[in-house]
């Protein structure tokens, strides 16, 4: 029987979610032959933390999930023995890199890797907290069905528990590495004000994450399809398709990954969206299979987010989000030439490739991200209220957002060198992981 790990990161109050995703956990083992090893990794403040124990117990016991609810303090006492019994080098910073004070998306799904290895998973599912699952006929559409069919199995045997292919024969051999899907609600990032209130503006801001090279026209076509995910979509009955994955049609909010996430993890950069979407890219350049379906996530915002505070903070990870970009598309593009040369003899990619590629991009001249702030402040201005005091405080903060970016990304070379060995000791550490342990 086959383990897997359904994980929920969170940080906000969200009992709703995890009685959501228990059900998810328990159709999983219902339907498929698999043990589910349901793991909550929950950063929240104290009070919250009790709700969601409380949420944990009404999930009562379930043929075939074991539940763990982590707090940080047990997610940094795992973290100091691998840590430890890895032996790398810098593990004070390494352990700040996976478990750091600010929020960071890589570093809560790297600590999922990591744990789901040492509960003998061997594959990861993750779901986000702002988003449940859409309904059919009375019926949640739980995603899990599509990754359980697909995940792990060779594509040629794949093939036969999807609806379409568009995978050549070459790959057949090769195993489905990433299922995954989109969401449908609201934007995954919190920006529609600003297209209601200036579309020009809307255009000039999201098109900052293209490679600076691209035409006119690239830039809008990217802008037109980005954070959107499926739209309006909904779900009315399964489509499947092996393929290599575009990373444009996926969202982190609905994936699963197998071997992959146990070659590379994902960049732990703080306070900075999109920093965990960097595996989508590499299954996908590794020429790695895939399966993309439509049982899509519905996505919503956080009341949170709509306060002064949450806005500030918000788009603060929106324009260190830009500033990744000068890194990140060079390294997209290395992979991109690179393609099946990043996979070893095995067909596993090779953490060395990735790593040396991060550590390059490090080296680059940081003037496109000078500009880049330059048009953020100038278009924010233009939108007046608090879009103009954000960009008063952006000018406080300029050269130490430079400098995070770059630092972020050296950081993410460092992780990429340490994590094979980290990996293997997070499967030493796994006997101190009990089911249901609350920290």
């Amino acid at each position: 029987m086959r383990r897997i790990c359904l994980t929920l990161p969170t940080n906000r109050a969200c009992s709703r979610t995890i009685a959501a995703i228990g059900d998810e956990a328990a159709y999983a083992a219902r339907n498929f032959d698999v043990e589910v090893r349901l793991l909550i990794l929950d950063s929240s403040d104290t009070a919250t933390f009790t709700e969601h124990a409380a949420a944990v117990r009404e999930l009562g016991d379930v043929p075939g999930v074991l539940t763990h609810h982590l707090d940080e303090a047990a997610q940094r006492d795992f973290l100091r023995r691998v840590i430890g019994g890895a032996g790398v080098a810098k593990p004070e910073l390494m352990l700040d890199l996976m478990l750091p004070d600010g929020v960071s998306y890589g570093a809560c799904t790297n600590r999922a890797f990591l744990i789901a290895a040492a509960l003998g998973c061997e594959s990861v599912h993750r779901r986000d907290s702002d988003s449940h699952y859409q309904v059919l006929d009375g019926e949640p559409v739980f995603p899990a069905h599509h990754e359980l069919m697909s995940l792990g199995k060779r594509a040629a045997d794949a093939a036969h528990g999807v609806t379409g292919t568009e995978l050549a024969d070459e790959h057949g051999d090769k195993r489905v590495a990433m299922v995954g899907a989109s969401f449908v609600g609201e934007l995954s990032v919190d920006i529609g004000e600003i297209c209601r209130i200036d579309p020009d503006v809307y255009y000039d801001v999201v098109s900052l994450w293209a490679p600076v090279h691209w035409s006119d026209e690239e830039k809008r076509g990217l802008v037109e399809e980005s954070f959107r995910g499926a739209g309006s979509d909904t779900f009315t009955a399964d489509s499947a398709t092996l393929t290599l994955v575009d990373p444009m049609r996926v969202d982190m909010c609905n994936i699963a990954f197998h071997d992959v996430h146990e070659r590379v993890p994902l960049p732990p950069a703080t306070d900075t969206i999109g920093s965990d979407y960097f595996l989508i890219h590499l299954v996908h350049d590794a020429a790695l299979p895939g399966v993309l379906h439509n049982r899509h996530i519905v996505n919503y915002y956080t009341e949170e987010r709509r306060t002064d505070a949450g806005f500030m903070a918000y788009q603060t990870r929106f324009v260190k989000f830009f500033l990744s970009m000068l890194y990140f598309n060079v390294i997209y593009d290395r992979m991109t030439e690179a393609g099946e040369a990043l996979l070893d003899e095995r067909g596993r990619v090779s953490a060395a490739a990735i790593a040396a590629f991060a550590r390059e991009s490090a080296l680059l001249d940081r003037t496109e991200n000078v500009e880049r702030l330059d048009r953020i402040d100038v278009a924010y201005r233009k939108l007046g209220g608090r879009y103009a005091e954000f960009a008063d405080l952006l000018a406080e903060r300029r050269e130490r957002l430079l400098d995070e970016a770059r630092r972020d990304i050296e950081d993410f070379a460092l992780l990429t060198e340490a994590w094979e060995p980290l990996v293997r000791a997070s499967v030493a550490a796994g006997a101190a992981l009990t089911p249901g342990r609350t920290g």
